[in-house]
């Protein structure tokens, strides 16, 4: 195994994903809870649901940010 790869857990996985909630992400982003949930609606940024409860990956968020960096940039 390479010195810089993380450990494989159970089933050769990487460590979990922290998974964020919408309040977690409206107080992130600075935005109201309607504007992050259009965010999720339009696909602009990803989540998961489990039952009612709906998730987004950490990674999606830095995602989402970076997306809009560079379109932010390209304007």
């Amino acid at each position: 195994m390479n010195a810089q790869e993380p450990a494989p857990t159970r089933r050769g996985l990487s460590a979990p994903e922290e998974l964020l909630t919408v309040p977690q992400v409206m107080a992130r982003l600075q935005l109201g809870r309607s504007a992050v949930y259009d965010l999720l609606r339009t696909g602009q940024l990803a989540s998961i649901t489990l039952g009612r409860a709906r998730r987004i990956p950490a990674h999606a968020l830095a995602d989402f940010i970076h997306t809009r960096l560079e379109q932010e940039a390209a304007a």
